[in-house]
């Protein structure tokens, strides 16, 4: 198909076998070729000014106009020869500095020259596109602000992972990639289904989501209850729709054979058809008889592949239940658009003591009301609401700075570490038996003295 990226449209036919990392040149059609490494700038581009005072930005030093740049394209000359032509019309080019000059060069390369380079897909380079493109498909989750999470939530091979998210499966790809295809992750999804956009731009193989699970939050609750259950799965998924299908073919065919007689005897009360027509009459009962044999066969097969997707899908969740109530997993990550305090709340029943989990939002007011309720609740230690800051810096040769733009804010991070709770012990019934309300460490110093 055509692929359209920056004005630019191409077709990836020509791509194929290459090694990522290949950079393509577009050609006329749209077809991709290999670029041949081509020695740059001539000895005349080298020459520069001191400084850029006296260099007016008034849009008269290009000698060439738009439709010069046109007919040159049409021609079918190639962008770097544009490039140079357009350098030698360039008035005030050899007054500008080194710097100003290579900046120069590459603001046109960019412009005119058709240069593709393929690379291999990975979490840092689809978070930084999602993140200058579309942010608000995955919450303005910053790239730096995702490593922060799969680093606190201490993804791993072999670990049994529970994700929430509504990035557009952008964290659990992430997540998929550290851990190899080695463990398993049970995506809990909001409404009739996860959605992964970003996730199959991975490009993983099949082994890396035969240990993907998936189950929806509506049934959280019924989980954690007990009330969970589904109905007895069939042994075999296509028994009753062929049964049902074999007995509607029986009385169709019933059907076909009472009509056929009547169909006799208007040929006997009308002697005069010739044999010709009744040739024809037969040809095109037979063909009548095997469309309708052939939709049949059509219905049953689309009947036996919905019920076998049905089967696989309750089989799915049954195995995703039971990986959940065995409450032992290694970590929870979310990062989702709806209030996180219910969602950790009861998501935190499923995660095995010692171990982290982290909570992702773009503002910092949820995860202050989730951390209040984390700890009235208790069972966590190591609690911690922080806030990434980011910087990019430009690093050339003897003009390395800070960039002028830089991001504002990259969301929040709530983490932290489940421990054993115990239902039994309350605080409050131990403070009222002491009798005393001062704080405990203040109640220490006193016994202290008096011991």
């Amino acid at each position: 198909r055509k692929i359209i990226f920056e004005k630019q449209w191409f077709y990836l036919d020509n791509a194929i076998g290459h090694a990522y990392g290949t950079a393509f040149e577009v050609t006329s059609g749209g077809n991709l070729q290999p670029r041949r490494e081509v020695e740059e700038a001539t000895a005349e581009t080298k020459e520069a000014g001191t400084d850029n005072r006296n260099i007016v930005d008034d849009g008269k030093s290009q000698k060439l106009t738009h439709d010069d740049i046109k007919a040159l394209k049409d021609k079918g000359i190639k962008g770097q020869e544009i490039v140079q032509q357009l350098i030698e019309n360039s008035t005030t080019f050899r007054d500008k500095t080194e710097f100003a000059q290579d900046k120069y060069i590459k603001k046109k390369k960019k412009k005119y020259e058709a240069v593709i380079t393929i690379v291999k897909p990975s979490t840092r380079i689809l978070s930084t596109m999602y993140y200058a493109r579309e942010p608000g498909k995955i919450n303005h989750l910053r790239y730096d602000t995702l490593a922060q999470m799969l680093t606190l939530g201490n993804v791993r091979a072999g670990n049994k992972m529970v994700v929430v998210e509504t990035c557009a499966g952008l964290v659990l790809g992430a997540v998929m990639e550290r851990m190899g295809g080695y463990g398993s992750i049970i995506q809990m999804y909001p409404g009739g289904g996860p959605v992964r956009a970003a996730t199959g731009c991975f490009g993983f193989p099949k082994l890396f989501f035969n240990s993907l699970h998936e189950f929806p939050l509506s049934k959280v609750d019924n989980l954690l209850s007990g009330t969970f259950s589904l109905e007895t799965l069939p042994s075999e998924p296509e028994d009753n729709a062929l049964a049902e299908e074999e007995t509607n073919g029986l009385v169709d065919e019933k059907q076909t054979s009472a009509q056929e007689p009547e169909e006799e005897s208007s040929t006997e009360a009308a002697m005069e058809i010739s044999q010709a027509e009744e040739q024809e009459t037969m040809d095109v009962n037979a063909e009548d008889v095997e469309f309708k044999e052939n939709k049949e066969k059509e219905n049953k097969e689309n009947v036996r592949g919905k019920q076998r997707k049905q089967w696989e899908r309750r089989k799915k969740l049954l195995e995703a239940a039971a990986l959940l109530t065995e409450k032992n997993a290694d970590g929870l990550i979310v990062a989702s658009k709806f209030h996180p305090t219910p969602l950790l709340l009861s998501l935190l029943e499923f995660v095995a003591p010692s171990r982290p989990f982290v909570v992702y939002c773009q503002y910092k007011e949820p995860l202050l009301e989730c951390y209040t309720k984390l700890r009235e609740r208790g069972g966590i230690v190591n609690l911690k609401l922080s806030e990434t800051w980011l910087r990019n810096y430009q690093v050339l040769p003897d003009r390395s700075h800070p960039k002028l733009t830089m991001s504002g804010g990259g969301g929040y991070l709530l983490s932290g570490t489940t421990v054993v709770l115990d239902r039994g012990r309350s605080d409050c019934s131990h403070s009222e038996a002491l009798g005393m309300e001062e704080p405990s460490s203040k109640r220490c110093k006193v016994q202290d003295l008096h011991c």
